[in-house]
This record gives structure tokens, sequence and C-alpha cells, in this order.
């Protein structure tokens, strides 16, 4: 038989009536086992080039081959190990501690009068906070921390940009602190490091919660955990406001957001799985829900810092704005948010900061000094 021809074919496949082909020899797609399945992480980065590449324009490159690079750490050390010789131990190292010297160093710029702008003592830094890092550039590792002399493991290795949010609510002594969204207990950590607040932490949770208080098991001393200094629970936030309204001094917010980090390097509890695609859109909505919640919880006078891991304008400024609006409109409060350029002054030797921000501040990860993403913002409530 001849080969048909192209046009031969087409001639025939428009005769062909299918539909009257049995339906047990018809071919149905099975679409859920022919479409390709692409992992979380390559969904997270198409979605991320999508939008980044706008808000962040030439600044993107850099910003994405950094946060597909290995993460640096820094070293928290913990107050209630033996925290002289801890420091010690990772000087030798050839780490220093950032928070102590860049409060060191702008103090002597202020002695000298080389600089006008507020001092540490203004805008009240959180306390007794240490924590070591690398330089930039250098890509050392700090080794898993381990028990110390007092029972209690001697650091914590986190992302240092995540300490900024503690070290801007400026903790004060007797201070009634807040931690909203706690787990998994690293800024907890951090607000009990300070020595001088009366904490609740909260999340909602309970497997959260679980590694919270592994944590605090392994850093704070049973009669710590065991007393009036820090109380968890798991509530849900967005209703802290009803049940502690005008309560406390300090209220750190810290979200539930996109993880950018974690989203481009874990499928585990990735936010980009097809099936939490619903829980990812409505993120914004949950963000200014906990933290207009954050706000009522305050008492007047008192102090927000809001904080996300996200890059994302829509999870960062535009909740703040929305949020302070919400509260404005609905409950007739007043917040202001605070001017921290001082501080991305401060740290700017440690972090790369963006400079554009409408409110707030944000850490954005570099090569050189490759922390965050991390967003914070810190509010007053007038009235």
């Amino acid at each position: 038989m001849a080969a048909l021809t192209l046009r031969g074919v087409r001639e025939l496949l428009k005769r062909v009536d299918f539909a009257t082909v049995p339906r047990r020899h018809r071919h149905k797609k099975k679409w859920a086992a022919t479409e390709p399945k692409f992992p979380a992480v390559r969904l997270a980065l198409q979605y991320f080039d999508m939008t980044y590449s706008v808000q962040f324009g030439d600044l993107w490159p850099s910003i994405r081959v950094s946060l597909l690079s290995e993460q640096k750490y820094g070293a928290l050390v913990n107050n209630f190990a033996a925290w002289d010789h801890v420091s010690a131990k990772l000087e030798q190292l050839s780490a220093k501690d950032f928070v102590n010297e860049a409060i060191s160093h702008w103090e002597l710029q202020s002695e000298g009068g080389q600089s006008a702008a507020p001092s540490p003592a203004s805008w009240a830094c959180s306390p007794n906070l240490r924590c070591f890092t690398f330089a930039r550039g250098d890509v050392s590792r700090f080794p898993p921390a381990r028990p110390g002399s007092l029972g209690v493991m001697d650091y914590y290795l986190m992302d240092a940009a995540s300490l900024l949010p503690v070290l801007a609510l400026g903790l004060q002594p007797g201070d009634i602190v807040l931690d909203l969204c706690a787990a998994p207990g690293g800024k907890t950590l951090a607000l009990l490091q300070t020595g001088c607040c009366n904490l609740a932490a909260n999340d909602l949770s309970t497997s959260r919660i679980a590694r919270l208080q592994k944590i605090l098991h392994s850093y704070v001393p049973q009669e710590i955990r065991d007393g009036n200094r820090v109380r968890v629970t798991s509530w849900d936030g967005r209703k802290w406001g009803e049940l502690e309204g005008d309560t406390y001094d300090r209220v750190l917010v810290d979200v539930p957001c996109t993880t950018d980090r974690h989203s481009l390097h874990e499928e585990e509890n990735n936010i980009f799985k097809r099936s939490r695609k619903k829980e990812r859109q409505i993120l914004p909505v949950l963000q200014m829900q906990l933290l207009a919640a954050g706000l009522l919880a305050t008492k007047p006078g008192g102090h927000v810092v809001y904080s996300t891991c996200s890059l994302s304008h829509l999870q960062n400024e535009y909740v703040v704005q929305g949020a302070i609006e919400l509260l404005a409109n609905q409950y007739s409060i007043q917040v202001q948010v605070e001017d921290l350029t001082h501080f991305r002054r401060l740290f700017m030797d440690t972090f790369c900061f963006f400079s554009s921000c409408q409110v707030g501040e944000l850490v954005i990860p570099n090569l050189m000094a490759n922390f965050g993403p991390m967003y914070f913002c810190k509010m007053h409530r007038l009235t």
C-alpha cells in the first residue's frame, strides 16, 4: 500500500467520526498520571523569578544566586551557660560579636562627634544579646553547639538577621512581652536572653510548639522554665486582642510567610506545594490579622515589631500599612511606624540592606553576607 501523504492523512481524519467509537475503545488522557510533577522548590523559584525580578529589578540576579547558595549563620551566646567562656571560645574561631562591636563603634563615633544620628541609648536596643558571626566573605562554619558545664547548650545557631527584630523591639527591665508566633523558637530564646522581661510565647501549631519546648529545655534552666518568666500557649493568635487586649509593653509578631530561602531548598513543609496554593494566596490576609491582633494586645504607648523571612512587599510593607489602616478605621487606634534608618546604619557592616522599603527594613541575601531575607518594622501604638 502506498504511503499516505500528509494531505491524505488530514482528509482521512476529517472523515472519522470519533463519536461513533464505542466508549470502551476510547482513550481518555489520565492527566494526573501524565502531567509532569514539578517539585515545590522549582515552583517557588519560578514564582520568585516572576515577581521579584519586577520588585527588585537589577538586584534580583544577585539576590537569586545568594538565596540558592549556602546560608550564613550566627552563634547566639546562651547567657544561661558560662557565657564569658563561650564568647572566648567563639573569638578563638576568629568570629566577632556583631551586636556589641556595632554598638561600641557607634559610641566611639558619637563621642568623637562624627555621627549626628541618635546614640544607642536613644533607640533602646534590647540588652544583653551576644551573637557571633564570621566576617564578610568568610564562609567558615560554626561547630555544632554542645552542652556546657552548667548543663545547657553553649550557643544557638541561627540566621543572624533573625536577631534584628528582637534587637529592634528595645526591651526594658520589667517589660511584659508577647511573642505571638513563637515557634520554632529562635527569637523566643533571644528574648529570654535579654534577662529583662516576663514572656508569653504562643503558637497555634502544636507540632511547632513541641519544637519550641525542646529548644527551651535545651537552653533554659528548669527553674526559669517552671517559674513565671515564660508562659507557653497554643492559641489562635488572631484572637489575642480579644483574649488579652491592652496588656503588653512589647509584642513581637513574627508571622508565617513564604519562608523564601526554605522554599528554595526543602520539599518538606514547602508552602509552594500545589496542595497549599490557597493557603499561600491568603497569607497576607492572615499576616494582617495577626499584626492587628498584636497591636490590640499592646498597651497604649507600647511597641510592636512585625517580621517575616520573605522578600515580598505584599507580605511586608503592604501588611503593615493595611493593619495600621484597619486599627484606625475599626478601632480608632493610632499607630505610628518608627524610623529604623539608624538601625540599618548600625549593622550595615554585617548585613546587606535594601534601601527602598516604604516602611521598615529588609535584609537581602548577598554572597558576601549571606544572611536573610529578614524584614522587620517597628510600630508605636499611640492610643
